[in-house]
């Protein structure tokens, strides 16, 4: 059986010194698509910051794709992340080069040196996104939509086993953001597993997938109860 790549034990997360959430029992496999759901200020992104690093683990087994997440160096924290896609809700996108210059940069930044090489992967993945003509445009000639699936190209240029993606829809309106989620099921197809964070529950009965709810400092399996409300 195939190691899992996040598993979390007993794990508690904390955020200047207060503890978020206790007891956090979480795993995500190969080829898996997870659900974080639960309102504002439970412990979401707080989750996902342990994961890539931004927020340390004190207590219990944390273990990201081999990184044991209580022990991890900070020199070691560029390599698991190199491994990891991350999509912010608020795009942090280079607001003073092109789309094709914020590719280029991150490209460039994780190690890539071939001219040509960069150019076709940066073409591969505006095209696995819809926006293969907008290489050129600047973010703020992009509508929201758009920038977030410049985002979300940006998470997959080294193809990562897992994409994090906090509340990628949350600015967005319904349709752009069912677009959006449709996106990100297809790049878990295609072979990274994906953690979602959100608030809009109707996107679970279009895409299911496995569901966790975080709340009163606690985070629930709850896949069960949404399988059964989805007709």
């Amino acid at each position: 059986m195939e190691e899992a790549l996040i598993k979390y034990d007993n794990v508690e997360v904390c955020q200047q010194d207060l503890s978020v959430l206790t007891d956090v029992t979480l795993q995500l496999n190969k080829g898996e698509f997870v659900y974080l759901i639960g309102k504002v200020g439970t412990g979401k992104s707080s989750l996902l910051k342990t994961i890539y690093g931004e927020l340390d683990v004190n207590s219990g087994n944390a273990s990201v794709l081999g990184y044991d997440m209580s022990t991890i160096k900070r020199k070691n924290i560029p390599q698991l992340r190199k491994r990891l896609g991350i999509v912010f809700q608020d795009f942090q996108l280079l607001t003073d080069r092109t789309v094709n210059s914020n590719l280029d940069f991150v490209l460039r930044a994780t190690g890539w040196t071939d001219k040509a090489a960069i150019q076709e992967r940066i073409d591969e993945v505006l095209q696995l996104v819809g926006m293969n003509h907008k290489g050129y445009k600047y973010p703020s000639e992009l509508s929201g939509g758009e920038q977030q699936r410049i985002v979300i190209a940006r998470a997959v240029l080294n193809s990562p086993e897992i994409v994090l993606a906090d509340e990628p829809t949350g600015n967005l309106d319904v349709e752009t953001g069912k677009a959006i989620v449709e996106l990100l099921h297809d790049i878990c197809k295609s072979g990274s597993s994906v953690i979602m964070t959100t608030h809009n529950l109707n996107l679970l009965k279009d895409f299911p997938g496995r569901v966790y709810r975080c709340e009163g400092h606690r985070l629930s399996d709850v896949t069960e109860e949404y399988a059964n409300n989805i007709d």
